[in-house]
């Protein structure tokens, strides 16, 4: 994920067609209580970060992406609601 020659569309095709499957294929199991959202909403916020990469400050400095600015990203599709509207909880 942290390969420059793919750009971050296609790092994020191959994040929810391989890795996303892969992290909610145990959820079938699980009864989803709010310490395994926060579990799997951290885990997906780590990957989207390094897709994404840093953000650039107006004044030229670095900084990592924000939630709010990663589930704009993602058009609000995160992990938790995909397991959600699966009707596997």
């Amino acid at each position: 994920m942290k390969s420059r020659t793919l750009n971050s569309s296609s790092k994020l095709k191959i994040y929810k067609s391989i890795k996303r499957p892969v992290g909610t294929y145990g959820c079938e199991a699980w009864t989803l209580t709010t310490r395994n959202e926060q579990h799997l909403s951290i885990f997906e916020r780590r990957i989207l970060r390094k897709i994404f990469g840093p953000v650039q400050n107006e004044d030229g400095s670095w900084r990592i992406g924000m939630n709010h600015e990663l589930n704009e990203l993602i058009e609000n599709a995160d992990m938790v609601r995909f397991i959600k509207n699966r009707g596997i909880d």
